[in-house]
């Protein structure tokens, strides 16, 4: 699935599944895991993946959990999977003791996730403005 994503945002070039699955394991079974991920299965197939990590500091001294992707495989969209996964993470959130809010982002051009999330009552959040550097070259950095 993490191939299906890499495509799904216009990559060209695949890691090796080796080196793919390396880097799934270090991330969520690694100690401490780097994130954690929440799966959606329909008909004992993996349809919807969460991936999440926590955030400190947010309001205060509390945490946020940070939703870094939500993916649905096209078909199990439109069948409530992306709804359910955003229900799971609300409740991982309001059970972690200390979390104060679920975040996240999408890209301004992807009109079908700002669609989804205005479906499910969440408004835009203008307060931000995101900036990437990649950690391989820190002359970068000035």
């Amino acid at each position: 699935m993490i191939e299906e994503i890499e495509r799904y945002y216009g990559a060209t070039t695949i890691q090796p599944f080796e080196q793919r699955l390396a880097q799934v394991e270090a991330a969520l079974f690694g100690t401490p895991p780097l994130a954690y991920c929440v799966l959606a299965v329909a008909d004992s197939e993996v349809v919807g993946l969460a991936a999440y990590s926590f955030l400190w500091p947010a309001a205060g001294s509390t945490h946020s959990l940070f939703l870094k992707e939500l993916y649905v495989r096209p078909d199990g969209r439109r069948l409530g999977t992306g709804t359910r996964l955003m229900r799971e993470l609300r409740a991982i959130a309001a059970d972690r003791p200390g979390c104060s809010r679920v975040e996240w982002m999408t890209d301004r051009d992807n009109d079908g996730a700002r669609a989804f999330y205005r479906r499910l009552g969440f408004e835009e959040f203008e307060g931000k403005v995101n900036y990437r550097v990649a950690c391989t070259d820190p002359d970068q950095l000035g």
